[in-house]
């Protein structure tokens, strides 16, 4: 008798339940994070267990990884693409093991894509790059913007990150006021040289793979970001279209429509924040050294502003960057931009 099991995954404990065939209960229990427990569990089961899903939560490595060596066909869900029946009165991490393996006898579990362990330490790695980028951003943007509230003058990016402590107390009497902005220069210093070694280390460790190495072809893309989207994209060939894709970089709107009528917004954090996050930067740099990226840019701020400019030409970078993987072509910016 074929059987599937779900597992909802926490920080120190987990709730599995086995399922048959016909749905019904085989077997349940909380069990601590202690993979031999796990296996014990399963033990009786082994060779009727079609399957095993997981939530992709925050910890799932080693358990995927255990249960993967041991034997098991491991899916990894997709949490944020499922969904609990409407209308539930009653619901906790029993209930949401057994729905797991409930979708997986099912086949309709919505499963996110098992990348291979020997390669998830670079992208970790270039993970917490785009999280220091990010916190490098905000303390820039932070002294930017107090120091033009306090002083009237208009400043750049560029400016902020040559400024030192002389330069901000020169323009600021009290000295209250400078240390205000002057405290974030050395975090934000510290943070550069952080990802100046990370840097170094990702790309002596790693190598671009053929298929993507049309990808530094694009405007705003360079080698870091390249290896970001390779680590994150995987495989171009699980994207059957483009706009796949560009749905899995979190780069189209997300909305319902029933009737010609929009009905609320759809599942907007379904998909990759870190290719979202990889094409935004790709959009910033095009902006900065390519005037008819600059030139779309400016077009789409006039209707509407900043932000929703740089996402307009975050999709577009997208889009050609599937085209470019996908048929192994270099980057055509007539094609993009006309």
């Amino acid at each position: 008798m074929a059987m599937y099991c779900g597992i909802d995954l926490h920080s120190r404990d987990c709730w599995l339940a086995i399922l048959d065939d016909r749905l019904k209960v085989v077997r349940e229990a909380k069990i601590n994070n202690d993979l031999e427990a796990i296996l014990d569990f399963f033990k009786p089961y082994r060779e009727d267990l079609e399957g095993i899903a997981v939530e992709s939560t925050f910890n799932w490595y080693w358990l995927v990884d255990g249960l993967s060596e041991a034997g098991y066909q491991m899916h990894l869900v997709n949490t944020w693409a499922v969904k609990q029946w409407e209308g539930l009165k009653y619901s906790d991490d029993r209930h949401d093991a057994r729905w797991l393996a409930h979708l997986l006898a099912l086949g309709i579990l919505p499963e996110g894509y098992i990348y291979p362990k020997q390669e998830r330490s670079v992208r970790d790695l270039l993970r917490r790059r785009a999280f220091l980028v990010r916190k490098r951003t905000s303390f820039l943007l932070a002294m930017r913007g107090a120091f033009e509230c306090r002083t009237g003058m208009r400043t750049t990016s560029s400016e902020v990150k040559r400024w030192t402590v002389e330069d901000v107390e020169f323009y600021l009497d009290d000295p209250v006021e400078a240390l205000g902005i002057t405290c974030l220069l050395e975090p934000m210093k510290a943070l550069d040289g952080q990802i100046r070694i990370i840097d170094k280390e990702a790309i002596g460790r790693a190598r671009l793979r053929d298929e993507f190495s049309p990808l530094l072809s694009v405007w705003g893309i360079g080698k870091v970001l390249a290896l970001t989207m390779m680590y994150e994209v995987g495989e171009i060939a699980r994207f059957r279209k483009v706009g796949n894709f560009a749905s899995y970089c979190r780069l189209v709107k997300s909305a319902r429509f029933s009737a010609g009528k929009r009905k609320g917004s759809g599942n907007a954090r379904n998909g990759n924040p870190y290719l979202s996050w990889a094409f935004s930067e790709a959009a910033h740099f095009a902006v900065r050294h390519h005037p008819p990226a600059k030139k779309y840019f400016q077009r789409k701020r006039s209707k509407t502003n900043g932000i929703v400019a740089i996402r307009a030409l975050a999709h577009k970078l997208a889009r050609a960057s599937y085209y470019v993987m996908k048929d192994q072509v270099d980057f055509d910016p007539k094609r993009v931009f006309g």
